[in-house]
């Protein structure tokens, strides 16, 4: 495993907005992988292996239209979640997220489409963004252990996406946590 400490995450880039109304937004990221889709399809649907990089962990696998159990780091209460489309290794659509895999050369354009409170959208844009950072090194074959919720925003680069995607969002950045600790 690689050591968390060494990882610094790349400048904010190819994220948007979808402005829903004054509440509920649409955060839609965008990471081109070096990884085929079929790779990062098996990613996005086995609950082991979301469990080493993405913000939530599941109780059931998401390849197929049904309901799982889905946690979120740092939230002890289980929400049912609705599977509602699966297309391997093409689409796949859950509770507030849908996601598209594009073939790129021998890689994968991701795409994620999540509704986050507009409060918080750049906060979930930095999540998404060393979320996506974790699963690139842990396809790569150098797992770095999953990174979110608190222990994501231990990271100075945190702080930096946060500011960095509030002002190409246009938002004021959320002083949340008000001071993170520097590493």
């Amino acid at each position: 495993m690689t050591e968390p400490e060494l990882y610094a995450p790349g400048p904010a880039n190819l994220a948007q907005v979808l402005k829903d109304g004054e509440k509920q937004w649409t955060l839609v990221l965008v990471r081109e992988l070096r990884h085929s889709p079929e790779k990062v399809w098996q990613a996005l649907i086995d609950p082991a292996q979301l469990r080493e990089w993405a913000p939530f962990v599941t109780d059931g696998s998401l390849g197929a239209v049904g309901a799982v159990n889905l946690t979120w780091v740092g939230n002890p209460n289980p929400i049912a979640t609705k599977i509602t489309r699966v297309e391997p290794p093409k689409a796949l659509e859950y509770g507030d997220m849908k996601w598209e895999l594009a073939p790129l050369g021998a890689g994968t354009r991701l795409t994620l489409w999540a509704k986050i409170n507009r409060r918080f959208i750049s906060m979930g844009a930095a999540g998404w963004h060393i979320s996506f950072d974790v699963l690139d090194y842990l396809l790569s074959g150098t797992p770095l252990g999953r990174i979110a919720g608190a222990d994501a925003m231990k990271f100075a680069g945190w702080q930096r996406l946060n500011a960095e995607y509030a002002e190409q969002f246009g938002v004021k950045a959320p002083n949340w946590p008000p001071k993170a600790a520097e590493k």
